[in-house]
Parts: C-alpha cells; structure tokens; sequence
C-alpha cells in the first residue's frame, strides 16, 4: 500500500470532507480522490459514502481506520524518535506541577526520560491552587501536570496522569469529622474555602461545584493562595474544602480531618502545554509520560504513590 494513499485516507476520515482533506496534505482534491478511488480499488470495497452534501465511512471504512490508526501513529512515533536521537534533543524544558503527588510522579518520569534523552534538562518547579496555569500562560513553563479540566484557548491538553478520589477536608472539631464519609450535600454544612486569583470557570467548578445534586447552593468562603494556607483555616475552622486524597499522606494533621467521599467523581491531574509551544522536547517529555504510563498500570495506578 503506497504511503500517500494511507495518509490520504486518514485525513479525509479525519476531517470527513475531501476539500479540507486535501488543503491537509497539500494536495489538489482531485489528486486526493484519485488515490482514494485507488485504494478502494486495491480494497475491492468502498470506504466512504459520498452524496453531494456529506461524506461519511462506510463499515469497512470504520475497520480500516480502526486498524491501521494506531498503527500510523506508531510508525510516526518510531520516526519521531529516531530524528530525536540522531539529533540529540537537549537544551532546558521547564516543567510545573500542583501538588506533592504530581511532583513525585514528574521525578519518575523524568527517570524514563532520561533512558532516550540524557542531555535534555528538566526544571521542576511548584505552582500554587491559586491559578496553577498562570505560569504556563506567561511563559514561565513549558509543560505542566495540574489537576484538569483546562479548557482555555491556546493550551493543549495531553494525557491524564493521575485519577485519585477526592476527600473531604475539615477541622478536626467540625461535627463532620466524626463521620466515616462525607456527600456533596454535606458541602452545605459550612463555607468551601476558594482559591485566590481568577482560575479558569471550568476548573474552579470541577473542583468546587456551586450547588448540591439536590440543588442547595454550596456558599464560598475565604480565599487562598496556597495549599497550606488552606490547611490551617481549615484547622482554625474557617471552612472546609474538598481535596486530593493523597494529601492525607502527604499533609497528615492531628487538627484536620479527611473525609472520604464516594459518591462523587475522582480528580485528574494531566499534562498541559501551550499550544504554540510545542516543541520536539515538549513532545519528547509528552512521550516520556506515555511510556511509563503504560508500564505502571495507567493514571489510576498513580494515586497508590
């Protein structure tokens, strides 16, 4: 099978649109559906249904794409690769991260790293709960692992590093402390502690959501710019806050209390970059964290860190 074909049929089962599929590649659309005509031929079977107002894969198609995807992307990869050690990528990646276990975790993958790319240096450096993407907005970083969502323009979001449940944090003389778990109507109780700044709407309500299931308002407290800032108005008793569950291991307190809360959904910590920012040794870290994801399990297996 010629290579051209492959990469034309990828991208009109992309973008289901023979024009911008060939705007794509660089090529005139009628070079582009020549060689698609051409491979159904060597198929001996259509793989899109086309009419004059939509194309769309036939079932055959879908099998296609289905098996020879991965398998574009894999070779891609290979190259990607190979050009990286021929050319040796070094130079300085400066990398983020909230929170203990995201920095923990960048220590591991950074050991992965190292196994292709030896001469690339990593900076670590923290960011706080008050918008933790501000540094990757204003170039200070090149990637970082925050917890997701991140949805805003021009910042790309690469794969989920850690899932974890999430926790209730309260003072340990908050009458919710004596209990074995705590529910989103439980938020009711007491003011959530926020985070300073201007985070982005879409985190800041995956993190602190403004109403129960049932519909009764959560109500905000007082704002904070770091983790431990939020720990001791916690014990002060100022308000209680929803948190990662590794923080019971990392910040341990005799005057705070952490709840575990079943019925709500588990926090993601991923990578994210901006998108004019991707370079070949943002794309090499990118591939780094694929790589030992794999070999440990998946995110979920990041949490027992």
């Amino acid at each position: 099978m010629d290579w051209q074909e492959i990469e034309a049929f990828l991208a009109v089962a992309d973008e289901l649109h023979f024009g911008r599929a060939a705007n794509r590649l660089g090529l005139s659309q009628a070079r582009v559906s020549q060689m698609i005509k051409k491979l159904e031929r060597r198929v001996g079977a259509l793989l899109f249904d086309r009419t004059t107002r939509r194309v769309s894969l036939t079932p055959i198609g879908q099998r296609l794409l289905a098996d020879l995807g991965p398998a574009h992307q894999s070779i891609l990869d290979s190259i990607t690769r190979a050009q990286a050690a021929g050319r040796g990528i070094n130079g300085v990646l400066t990398v983020g991260f909230l929170g203990p276990l995201a920095g923990r975790i960048l220590l591991d993958i950074l050991d992965t790293l190292r196994s292709t790319h030896p001469d690339l240096e990593i900076q670590l450096h923290a960011t706080e709960v008050a918008d933790p993407c501000r540094p990757l907005r204003d170039n200070e970083l090149d990637l970082l692992l925050t917890q997701l969502p991140v949805t805003e323009p021009g910042i790309t979001t690469g794969p989920v590093v850690i899932v974890e449940p999430r926790v209730l944090a309260v003072s340990a003389q908050h009458p919710l402390a004596r209990n074995s778990t705590a529910s989103l109507e439980d938020l009711t109780t007491d003011r959530m502690l926020r985070p300073a700044g201007s985070p982005p709407k879409q985190w800041l309500d995956s993190y602190q959501p403004w109403a129960t299931p049932s519909g009764r308002p959560i109500h905000r407290g007082s704002a904070v710019r770091t983790f431990q800032e939020l720990m001791t108005l916690i014990a002060a008793g100022k308000g209680i806050c929803t948190v990662a569950a590794h923080n019971i291991r990392y910040h341990p307190r005799t005057d705070v209390a952490f709840i575990p809360m079943p019925d709500t959904p588990p926090f993601e910590f991923g990578l994210v970059w901006r998108t004019n920012g991707e370079t070949s040794r943002v794309r090499a870290f990118v591939e780094a964290t694929v790589r030992f994801l794999d070999d440990c399990g998946g995110p979920a297996a990041m949490a027992i860190r």
